[in-house]
């Protein structure tokens, strides 16, 4: 059984990131022509799309209506109206207390957590509607579950986006597109490596082990697959176990 993505066009918010990166590459292993989103990272998104044959770059900023609308006919016209759309994209600030944390950061996970999913919904989902098929991912993250301290502009932002998605699932889902969110923990990569984090979160996950971003590639290429046809509105935690969603 494999996953065979072949002759579908997958959008990746964030690509040019490092989890991104691996998403991207991924879907395109998978045979998907992979639509390279990026805000400022002009040049790691020109390596990108140079090492993924038949992808292709496009700059936009996720948080500005016009910007994704303009991102939407850009992709159209290039790579074909995109089957699946990987929204993981999101703005980083420095974290702290709530009672020192500075309102514009709480604007800022507003809109690149909860905004972006609105604004790539309302642009992408009608051609996918169109067809009758379609595949709606979303980066969440295991923090939204924890509520730890220093968190709460991050928690705030993906608690909110996870509303707006469960509720997308619902209103789409009879149009043949699933909408998922995978949330992960927290990975490593060659530039992240596990050297030096501390050792009572990796003592805390029942696998003993940390996870890598090419695991969280794994789940969205599965999501995205038709494998995945009949699952949606799902957050699924990728960490290892380090925390269980409930019934």
């Amino acid at each position: 059984m494999n996953i065979d993505l072949r002759n579908r066009t997958a959008l990746v918010t964030g690509a040019t990131g490092e989890l991104g990166r691996v998403i991207a590459r991924t879907l395109a292993g998978c045979g998907a022509r992979v639509a390279i989103h990026y805000h400022k990272a002009a040049d790691r998104a020109a390596a990108l799309e140079r090492e993924l044959p038949g992808s292709a770059s496009f700059q936009a900023d996720i948080t500005v209506k016009a910007d994704v609308d303009r991102l939407r006919d850009a992709v159209k016209a290039r790579l074909g109206a995109p089957d699946i759309v990987v929204t993981n994209a999101v703005i980083q600030y420095q974290w702290t207390k709530v009672l020192e944390q500075s309102p514009d950061d709480y604007r800022s996970q507003f809109e690149s957590c909860v905004l972006q999913n609105v604004l790539m919904a309302q642009a992408f989902i009608p051609d996918m509607k169109a067809r009758r098929h379609g595949r709606f991912i979303a980066i969440n993250t295991e923090c939204a579950l924890q509520n730890t301290a220093n968190q709460s502009a991050y928690v705030a932002g993906k608690r909110g986006m996870d509303g707006v998605l469960r509720v997308l699932a619902r209103e789409v889902g009879e149009h043949g597109i699933t909408v998922n969110q995978v949330a992960p923990g927290w990975m490593v990569s060659e530039n992240r490596p596990a050297a030096g984090r501390p050792d009572w979160y990796v003592n805390g996950i029942p696998l003993k082990r940390w996870g890598e971003e090419q695991d969280i590639a794994n789940a969205v290429a599965f999501l995205a697959s038709d494998l995945a046809g009949y699952i949606t509105g799902v957050f699924l935690p990728v960490c290892g176990g380090n925390t269980m969603t409930a019934i």
